[in-house]
């Protein structure tokens, strides 16, 4: 299985790597900006990986990103579309600057190398796709409108790309978490709490859940689990959940900066 991971420098993708790179016959392409770290995993992991440094909202990182793969193994069996960020700050504050660079980078910069990947993607069918969206794609939060939006649109074209690419042999399967917690953001104020500690998970959990999403073709998986009682809330209880969320007893989405793909 020749892999590709973006963000796969720290958190999710580093640990989605690491599972990966357990499989017999994985061969993984590993996409971020910090080349250094990149190369301390490719070494650690050991296999040769392709190492890609490249700011994925630049022009022509997608066009980069489709050339080395093709040169290095003309295939791909799985890309894991899992470079992001947040940035917290409510509308009235951050405006609409905000929310253009959660797009760029959490919407468009995941279109564009899907885009630039496809025909190699479709060539190495049956084959799959795995985008990493957020529970804040189906529940909104203050102040994290803007990344809310961009995973909004995320899980919304995932959901078109899945029925689009089937007759290709491609599985397009989404992973939606919630709080998790990395290196850079342990999350203390929730692990600390015996009342919210159930909702923080693992990067390691998350990979998981990318496998069965991927190559074992599940449509979507919430990480943890019971967050898809969230998304089912807000369908059938709006109101109810709203106040739930406006008294800040319940959290639902991440609030704090991701650091995939930094």
């Amino acid at each position: 299985m020749i892999a590709l991971v973006t963000g796969a420098s720290s958190g999710i993708g580093e640990a989605t790597a690491r599972r990966i790179a357990r499989e017999p016959d994985a061969q993984l392409i590993l996409v971020a900006r910090r080349e250094d770290r990149l190369r301390a995993l490719a070494a650690e992991l050991g296999g040769e990986p392709l190492v890609i440094a490249a700011d994925l909202t630049q022009p022509d990182a997608p066009a980069h990103v489709a050339a080395a793969v093709e040169t290095w193994s003309g295939r791909l069996d799985l890309l894991v579309n899992n470079a992001g960020a947040a940035w917290r700050g409510t509308f009235g504050e951050a405006g609409w600057e905000n929310v253009r660079r959660h797009m760029e980078l959490n919407f468009d910069a995941q279109v564009r190398l899907t885009e630039a990947l496809l025909p190699l993607v479709r060539r190495s069918a049956p084959s799959a796709i795995v985008n990493v969206a957020s529970s804040a794609a189906r529940v909104s939060r203050a102040s994290s409108g803007a990344y809310s939006a961009s995973k909004f649109a995320l899980a919304g074209w995932t959901d078109a790309l899945h029925l689009e690419e089937r007759e290709h042999g491609v599985h397009v399967g989404m992973v939606l978490p919630g709080f998790v917690a990395t290196e850079g953001f342990p999350q203390p104020q929730l692990v600390d709490k015996r009342l919210t500690r159930w909702i923080v998970s693992t990067p390691e959990k998350v990979a998981e859940a990318i496998m069965d999403a991927g190559p074992g073709r599940r449509a979507e998986r919430y990480v943890p689990k019971p967050y898809w009682l969230g998304a089912a809330a807000r369908i059938v209880l709006p109101r109810a959940t709203r106040n739930v969320l406006r008294s800040g007893r319940l959290p639902l989405s991440p609030p704090t900066k991701d650091d995939a793909g930094r």
